[in-house]
């Protein structure tokens, strides 16, 4: 759909950041809440969530981007960390969306600039009832945010922390996520794919991937001998 600012190119949703291959583990309430096919026309108006690199809230965001666009809807997914050097005016006009996400908001703490238009655009969105998710590494009040009405507005909604997953858990995600890569992941290989890689889920889902498209290219089955091959492990 058409949007009412110009982005950096850069700026894209994945195409695997869904609700369906997102293991929700302790996180279910939250999944349920944000995924409009589950929460229905009762739902938030806005949601703040937080959590350590790889726990999976810009996953959630784009997961939310990707179901409004899908049903014909128009939203944006903002990740600040690559737009804190552009001006603040690209908040110009987003309210008029269905869904506005804001990924590492912390980025943009102490900038008096982006601090005072994301208040502004705070107001905006509450007056024209627009959903409104935001995302960072930590709750509203530890964010370094220096402008106390903005930091007020961000504990406006319902704060989620994002609970990263047990390594039991990690095994079902990488499982999960091989079923909608259109393979059979044992818990053996998942569990050694694990212990072997780094524990970061984004970086495991990286990996995954990278053995994947080996696995397709050699026309072998993901074994443990394929991956020491690959990997050189």
């Amino acid at each position: 759909m058409s949007l009412p600012v110009q982005l950096p190119l850069s700026v894209q949703l994945r195409d695997d950041a869904t609700f369906a291959n997102f293991y929700s583990g302790r996180n279910e309430t939250l999944v349920n809440l944000l995924d409009m096919d589950r929460a229905g026309v009762d739902r938030e108006q806005f949601v703040f969530l937080y959590g350590s690199h790889g726990v999976g809230c810009s996953h959630l965001l784009q997961a939310a981007c990707h179901q409004v666009d899908r049903q014909g809807g128009r939203s944006i997914y903002l990740p600040m960390k690559e737009l804190v050097y552009y001006f603040p005016n690209l908040l110009e006009g987003i309210e008029r969306l269905q869904l506005v996400c804001l990924d590492d908001i912390d980025e943009v703490a102490g900038d008096p600039l982006w601090e005072e238009a994301l208040f502004d655009l705070f107001n905006r969105l509450r007056d024209s009832k627009t959903r409104f998710l935001v995302a960072a590494a930590n709750p509203p009040r530890a964010l370094g945010i220096q402008l106390p009405d903005l930091v007020s507005r961000l504990g406006w909604g319902l704060v989620f922390q994002v609970n990263p997953l047990a390594d039991s858990e990690k095994v079902a995600a990488l499982k999960l996520r091989a079923r909608h890569r259109g393979f059979d992941l044992s818990d053996e290989v998942a569990r050694f794919i694990i212990h072997r890689g780094t524990r970061d889920m984004g970086n495991l889902f990286s990996l995954l991937h990278k053995l994947d498209s080996a696995s397709l290219r050699a026309k072998r089955k993901l074994t443990i001998p394929f991956i020491k091959e690959v990997m050189r492990w």
